[in-house]
């Protein structure tokens, strides 16, 4: 039988976000699974000029291995090779793809609960843009019905072919390949591991820079970590275990390892996106693409020769840096970054080393796609090289806090017609502007009007105060929730100041 790739996301509900295709585990069925598959296949024969073998990789959610299974039956269907790389993290597959030049699917539903999944999509240039979504998208896919029960599960589910370990193996040497293998001797450094694919490979990979490692933490149970929204206990697991051990840094990533979370030696974690601004300051990036919503400390860091802001999502980011590209001057460096933490290489780097009384040029290859490793590796180094700790290169950056939270189960039409009203009727005024008030203990002061001086409407509705106060409103491309992203000039105005708009925010779920 023949069936639309549209009507299946229909009867799914199972559609593309801002970072693949995601949903419930029980909407995610082996049917469901194999036609997004299938049609990202009959996409890559007609778009890319590619040989029939696709690569595989997936996160350590309980659902990853049957949809693996089910990739694996795409695949075969369409007389494609499938290469099965193991639970690795999402850029070491997206690396692999490049180099080889092959599509890869990476099975992962990265920060949010086990009871959700994704299929993340690779063309074998790097992440799917916009376009090749709606390509995807817009394919029909020929198939045996009779593969599938009633369930939408597969009758007789394929094994996964034995793990090729060179895309886990190549990521691994790409960081003491360029930075050294003792560019992080004397750190000691802490590894939060919870139940992260990476868990094991970032232990691996600052050995080989020359770090002592301390792992913690480790799960058997799925722990959704969002690097945007960072929980309680997590907080307070990295501060309790800086109380017992001695480190320089504790590091630690999402799900799927693509996302980044760096604390500092007393447990703090790092928000993304001044990770971000850190991580391309010692990397010494002149162009940066990030979206609209990260800190404003990047401009006024005066770090960059050039910096576009873009849309939430890393095929906007993506789209970005490529806009940045001197097609003139290899030497221009450019990379991009998210508010969740993951680092985009779009350009090669080549940087001089000193070896003993010898000069060695090294380079790092392009990846452009959320690389959770690069950033905090970088950082360290130079912590390491400046003899400094975290908390000192932080106060290089002009005081800007960022924070950001979400109402959780909050359906994504409700929030986008909430937008909607509040844009035609001018209410952020009127709803926002005596919390954004200039007076700084706000909630004593409810009498001024904060007035908003610039409005953004690149993703979402970003309002900027007089006050200096920046409140942006967006639903979330991935999951029914409603963010709302804050900053201010202070760590405790910021906190107080989303903790007020979520209240206002709490209200429209009636």
């Amino acid at each position: 039988m023949s069936v639309a790739m549209q009507d299946v996301m229909k009867q799914s509900g199972v559609a593309f976000g801002t970072s693949g295709a995601r949903g419930l585990v029980s909407a995610m069925t082996d049917r469901v699974c194999y036609v997004y598959a299938r049609s990202f296949i009959k996409y890559c024969e007609a778009s890319y000029k590619c040989e029939h073998t696709i690569a595989i990789a997936g996160d350590l959610r309980p659902s990853t291995e049957r949809i693996l299974r089910s990739l694996v039956q795409a695949g075969t269907d369409a007389n494609w090779k499938v290469i099965y790389c193991g639970r690795i993290p999402s850029p070491a597959i997206a690396m692999y793809g490049i180099d080889k030049h092959l599509p890869t699917i990476m099975v992962t539903g990265s920060h949010i609960p086990a009871d959700r999944n994704g299929i993340k999509f690779d063309h074998p240039n790097g992440e799917i843009t916009k376009a090749d979504e709606q390509g995807i998208v817009s394919q029909s896919v020929d198939f045996d019905e009779a593969l599938f029960g009633a369930d939408g599960m597969l009758k007789n589910a394929p094994e996964l072919p034995a793990v090729e370990a060179e895309a886990e193996a190549n990521y691994c040497k790409r960081y003491p390949d360029f930075f050294g293998s003792d560019a992080l001797h004397g750190l000691t450094i802490g590894v939060y591991q919870h139940s992260a694919v990476g868990r094991d490979i970032v232990v691996k990979v600052l050995e080989s820079l020359g770090a002592t490692v301390k792992p913690f933490g480790r799960s058997d149970v799925f722990v959704p970590v969002d690097t945007e929204a960072i929980r309680k206990e997590d907080e307070e697991l990295a501060r309790e275990f800086t109380h017992k051990d001695y480190v320089d840094a504790v590091f630690s990533t999402d799900g799927d390892s693509d996302r980044p979370l760096l604390a500092d030696d007393v447990g703090m974690w790092l928000r993304g996106d001044v990770l971000g601004i850190l991580a391309a300051q010692a990397l010494g990036i002149k162009r940066i693409a990030t979206p609209v919503s990260c800190n404003t400390s990047l401009e006024k860091s005066g770090s960059f020769e050039k910096i576009c802001r873009t849309r939430i999502g890393s095929p906007y980011v993506i789209a970005g840096m490529e806009s940045l590209v001197d097609a003139n001057d290899k030497s221009v460096s450019v990379a991009g970054y998210e508010a969740n933490g993951g680092f985009l290489l779009e350009t090669d780097l080549t940087r001089e080393f000193v070896k003993g009384d010898k000069r060695e040029s090294r380079t790092l290859k392009a990846l452009p796609t959320r690389d959770a490793l690069l950033p905090m590796i970088a950082v360290m180094v130079m912590v390491r090289e400046e003899r400094m700790c975290v908390v000192d290169i932080l106060r290089k950056l002009p005081k800007r806090f960022t924070v950001s939270d979400r109402l959780k189960e909050f359906p994504t039409e409700k929030s986008k017609a909430k937008l909607a009203e509040i844009r035609e009727k001018n209410l952020g005024e009127k709803l926002f502007g005596a919390l954004a008030a200039k007076p700084s203990k706000f909630a004593k002061d409810k009498t001024f009007q904060g007035k908003i001086v610039s409005l953004n409407e690149v993703d979402g509705y970003r309002m900027e105060f007089d006050s200096g106060d920046i409140i942006h409103l967006r639903p979330s491309g991935n999951a029914p929730e409603f963010r709302c992203y804050v900053e201010t000039e202070g760590k405790d105005r910021s906190a107080e100041l989303l903790a007020e708009c979520l209240k206002i925010m709490e209200g429209w779920r009636k």
